[in-house]
């Protein structure tokens, strides 16, 4: 009788199991203290409110954060990916770098746009916190390269105007942004989709190239 071997379960199965949930549990702790943020404001809330919206222990906060601040840095690294992740739509062979662009903004807003609330306390958060603003000031430098690699990227398909510096037009998209969410925040209506498609329209306006230039169609 021929016996089965059944595959044996290796370590590193342990280990992505492990590391899944170490991520779900990150992003648990992130999602509660944005909701808690979003409620009382960023100053009244405190590491135990946010464990205990997360249903974990006190001590497993650590094992993630340094402190409540830098659970706001998880925001700078889901936005960095929406970032990366239209530099690389960008990389793509035929893209049309408006569309890329377009697409990006619309990614951006979408944790911001989750409610009026929460975007003034998370502009709120950067404005009281030194630790906030370094993590949110560096995010801004990396994403500001990627912005520059995918404008000069439609510079040359001939879609964004040549003559503009690649570096200071992604600032220019960057704080078309910022200030986007914030008149928002401030108005509540419509939605924050509404104004950034209208923001977009305009920064588009500005940078656009005067005329066909060869390249991509």
């Amino acid at each position: 009788m021929t016996s089965v071997t059944y595959p044996r379960k290796t370590h590193s199965s342990h280990a992505s199991r492990r590391e899944r949930k170490a991520a779900e549990t990150r992003l648990k702790l992130f999602r509660s203290a944005l909701e808690l943020f979003s409620q009382r404001g960023f100053p009244n809330v405190t590491i135990e409110d946010i464990t205990e919206a997360a249903d974990v222990g006190k001590g497993t906060f650590f094992n993630y954060f340094e402190s409540k601040d830098h659970v706001l840095g998880v925001m700078a690294e889901i936005q960095l990916g929406k970032v990366a992740e239209a530099r690389k739509m960008a990389a793509e062979a035929h893209r049309n770098i408006r569309d890329v662009l377009h697409h990006l903004i619309l990614r951006a807003a979408e944790e911001p746009g989750r409610s009026p609330d929460l975007a003034r306390a998370l502009i709120s958060s950067f404005l009281a916190s030194g630790a906030v603003r370094a993590i949110v000031r560096n995010g801004m430098a990396t994403g500001r390269q990627m912005l520059a690699e995918i404008l000069a990227a439609g510079q040359q398909s001939g879609e964004i105007d040549p003559t503009l510096n690649a570096g200071e037009t992604a600032t220019q998209f960057l704080q078309m942004f910022l200030g986007t969410v914030l008149f928002w925040s401030l108005h509540e209506k419509p939605a924050l989709r509404v104004w950034v498609e209208d923001s977009f329209r305009n920064f588009l306006r500005g940078v656009a190239a005067s005329a066909p230039q060869p390249g991509r169609e």
